[in-house]
């Protein structure tokens, strides 16, 4: 097996074999830059320092925070001095991320392994704008899917959307996975103050029959709407839980037994209009339109599943799934929250794209987070990275951020198929303070694994009947003091620790994290955070020199699934080998 030592790394990597790829033509590798060499001197005058020292520097405040929207940054606290981000910007400079950013906002095709704009920041764009893919100024149809997506909302809230029987629409089933799932829950949850009375909203994703067991219990088949998201509508795991809710409805909306017209009396289908052959119910065409809606580019097998494609909510290629909330993916978040919330929420996305399309990189918010993760991961050697939202609303964020980071830049090669010549793609964690506190910050605080964080803190909150926001909020800061600070043993000893016990109550400090602060989790501050991290991600892309906007990655387990699961059923099946496939056939679940 071939190995290779990265940047900063005396040690041979044991991961990966590197013999299986290619020689291209190779493309600048940053690291061999003078750039990069100033860099590496700047950290080497760093790299000793402990954050108390670092913290105690003259004018650190002034240079190393930053403002957004409604978002406030804070990366004093960083292993890092403003030489240091000077450096870092440099290398920004050079490996190009001005100008791969600027490309991305004029539509080309920067995702080029499978000859795609990258063009999310367009979702978010307002209508006077302009955006440009291909000679096409996409903004237009944006707004005439979002037009569309307001009318059903509109339809839903007002009632004059019903279900088979008649009855108003109480619950929403989104169907999707991904991207097409992470996304839209995770807002759905953070914006709970701004949903609509009366209408639930509910997600399932996975195959597992839990899932869509857990979707429909104690909702009404009659008063459910079903938003079936999925691009190509062959989406294996989304159209396994569609026909499922589809009989599940079918079983709900049919007239009792020994009818003999396959209405329900009021049934609004009508006597007129088809019943299935076996009288037990309305026809597809009949109800299905009625309770289904897709977000999909497939017409033909949305209509073929029943759906009336008038109700078929359009989004294109060039929005990566995990880029997609934003879009006609976002249909049922709009459901929940309305146009107007969900607008806003878009606004708050364009107001960062527009903040880091025009700010020099050294005052821009999106590409000194890029900057500092590259430094963790490729100079420190730091190998995860913690989001840790002090705000139980942002319970999924973390999660959401996983496929937005890991899929994103868990990538081997660079843009021309060369090997990567820098750590790539850091793992990301977190769940909401201050739960984490008496979890897992005992590894934060004294563990031997050094992992930077996010804080993400709001000052109010509209749930605050008490002091419940002030002591949320204390806690958000003191972790992050905690964390730089740490207490030495002779402070440990000041405060009257036991002497025996000065070890175990002695913490290293010099544990880095940015503080990013807001006033409310509204929807625009939500649209400010989705996009805050959207371009660091893609900060850190362009410095590594790889495709942020491809997931390959993901290709090669479904496609064995789907073998596996053909060996599992054929007669074949019977003589394999020792194993899980044996253990699987041996143990029937029947």
């Amino acid at each position: 097996m071939a190995s290779r030592r990265f940047f900063g790394s005396n040690e041979p990597d044991d991961y990966f074999s590197w013999d299986d790829l290619p020689e291209p033509d190779l493309q600048v590798d940053v690291t061999t830059t003078r750039e990069w060499d100033a860099l590496t001197e700047a950290f080497e005058d760093v790299r000793g320092l402990h954050l108390r020292a670092l913290m105690a520097l003259d004018g650190r405040r002034e240079a190393m925070t930053c403002e957004v929207g409604d978002l406030y940054l804070d990366f004093t606290r960083h292993r890092a001095t403003p030489v240091l981000l000077d450096a870092l910007v440099a290398v920004a400079e050079r490996a190009g991320v001005a100008e791969r950013r600027d490309a991305m906002f004029s539509g080309e095709h920067i995702n080029s392994t499978e000859d795609r704009a990258v063009g999310h920041v367009a979702l978010r764009c307002p209508e006077s704008a302009r955006f440009s893919i291909d000679d096409d100024d996409v903004v237009p149809e944006v707004h005439r899917v979002l037009a569309a997506m307001a009318d059903l909302t509109e339809r839903v809230h007002s009632g004059d959307w019903v279900g088979a029987t008649g009855e108003p629409i109480r619950t929403i089933i989104n169907v999707g996975i991904g991207g097409s799932d992470l996304g839209p829950e995770m807002a759905y949850r953070a914006l709970r103050r701004y949903r609509r009375d009366g209408l639930e909203c509910r997600f399932v994703s996975n195959v597992d029959p839990a899932g869509i067991a857990a979707a429909i219990d104690g909702a009404d088949p009659a008063t459910t709407l079903v938003v079936v998201v999925s691009k190509t509508f062959t989406t294996d795991e989304t159209l396994t839980n569609a026909h499922t809710l589809k009989e599940w409805i079918r079983a709900g909306v049919a007239p009792p037994a020994g009818g003999d017209d396959g209405t329900n009396g009021d049934d609004p289908i009508g006597e007129d209009e088809a019943v299935d052959d076996d009288n037990d119910g309305p026809d597809d065409e009949a109800w299905v339109a009625q309770h289904f809606v897709a977000v999909s580019t497939n017409a033909e097998a949305v209509a073929a599943f029943g759906i009336d494609v008038d109700n078929m909510f359009r989004f294109w290629d060039w929005v990566g799934g995990r880029y997609s909330v934003w879009s006609a993916v976002g249909l049922s978040l709009m459901l929940a929250v309305g146009e107007d919330h969900f607008r806003q929420m878009l606004a708050g996305g364009h107001e960062v794209d527009e903040h880091f399309r025009t700010q020099p990189l050294r005052q821009n918010a999106p590409v000194l987070t890029g900057l500092l993760r590259v430094l963790y991961r490729d100079l420190y050697g730091f190998p995860t990275h913690a989001v840790l939202p002090y705000a139980a609303d942002l319970g999924r964020f973390p999660a959401y951020l996983q496929q937005l980071d890991m899929e994103s830049n868990g990538k081997r090669v660079r843009l021309d198929g060369s090997p990567a010549t820098l750590r790539t793609g850091a793992i990301v964690w977190g769940q909401p303070g201050t739960n984490g506190q008496h979890a897992f910050y005992q590894l934060l605080h004294q563990g031997t694994s050094i992992v930077p964080v996010d804080l993400i803190a709001f000052s109010e909150s509209a749930d605050d009947s008490g002091d419940h926001q002030r002591k949320l909020l204390a806690n958000a800061l003191a972790q992050g003091r905690a964390l730089a600070e740490g207490r030495s043993a002779d402070e440990a000893i000041e405060a009257g620790v036991p002497e025996a016990q000065v070890a175990h109550r002695t913490f290293p400090g010099n544990r880095p994290s940015t503080t990013i602060l807001a006033g409310e989790l509204t929807p625009g501050v939500l649209g400010q955070l989705i996009a805050l991290y959207e371009h660091s991600v893609f900060t850190q892309g362009a410095i590594w020199g790889i495709n942020s906007f491809d997931q390959w990655g993901v290709e090669l387990g479904k496609e064995l699934a789907a073998d596996v699961l053909e060996e599992l059923e054929s007669d074949e099946a019977q003589d394999a080998p020792e194993g899980a496939a044996r253990w699987v056939l041996d143990h029937p679940h029947d």
